[in-house]
């Protein structure tokens, strides 16, 4: 079992939680969670037992939102989002998660400023990108991202702003990208020891707060309006990138 603080207990069951939520109601929550996890866990450590739980969350929020999700834009991603896996694989034998996480901050910080500024300009009649290099550069950086360090929601989140989706397809999508992406990242984690039985003995024990969380996430998602989580989750996205930056 990993060595864990009293206190250290306390902020992985709330990250815990804060990954449950995200999961099935306010997507952006989560990349709270990656420098909480790293205040409390050896880094190599923290990233591995993330990934448990993140995969145990997508449990509820894929089968919660099993008929939620846009397929197109999943199968669509998933290519690109598989090669940016192995490319993190192996730029994780030279670079860490220090050095990628402010440039995936400044990359989200742009991309979101960009469909503020489409949005803006052209309102409701923005057109929904089309272009190859759009899905396959997104994915291709969530690939990237999520297997170095479990920071992908950012650009799902651009993603799935410019698709325009409904909050709940919206989150579905999500779930169903990520229920698919995390299990892909389980050999490569594997064999960098980032996962281990320790870890995921730790995630096993965490369950009963990600069911909370999701639990939680369903019933913000049901209330909340579209324009508010439209708002809510463009504003975590940026809070997000800036946490990564600094």
């Amino acid at each position: 079992m990993l060595d864990l603080s009293p206190v250290g207990w306390i902020v992985v069951a709330l990250c815990a939680i804060m990954v449950g939520i995200t999961k099935t109601g306010i997507p952006g929550l989560g990349i709270l969670v990656v420098p909480l996890m790293a205040g409390v866990l050896p880094a190599r450590s923290s990233v591995g037992v993330l990934l448990g739980i993140l995969i145990l969350a997508d449990l509820f929020a894929a089968g919660y939102h099993r008929r939620n999700a846009k397929w197109v834009h999943v199968l669509r991603l998933l290519p690109a989002a598989f090669a940016g896996i192995v490319a993190g694989y192996f730029g994780l034998k030279v670079v860490n998660d220090q050095q990628l996480k402010p440039i995936i901050g400044g990359i989200v910080l742009v991309m979101l400023g960009i469909n503020y500024w489409r949005t803006r300009t052209k309102g409701k009649d923005a057109p929904v990108p089309t272009q190859w290099w759009f899905a396959v550069g997104l994915g291709f950086m969530a690939g990237v991202t999520t297997m170095m360090a479990n920071a992908a929601g950012p650009i799902m989140i651009i993603y799935l702003l410019a698709m325009r989706l409904p909050k709940v397809e919206f989150v579905g999508t999500g779930a169903w990208f990520f229920f698919v992406v995390n299990w892909l990242k389980v050999p490569f984690s594997a064999n960098l020891d980032l996962m281990t039985a320790a870890s995921v003995t730790l995630d096993l024990m965490m369950l009963p707060f990600i069911a909370t969380g999701a639990v939680i996430g369903i019933f913000f998602l049901k209330r909340i309006p579209q324009k508010a989580f439209t708002a809510v989750v463009q504003i975590l996205a940026v809070a997000a990138a800036i946490k990564l930056l600094f």
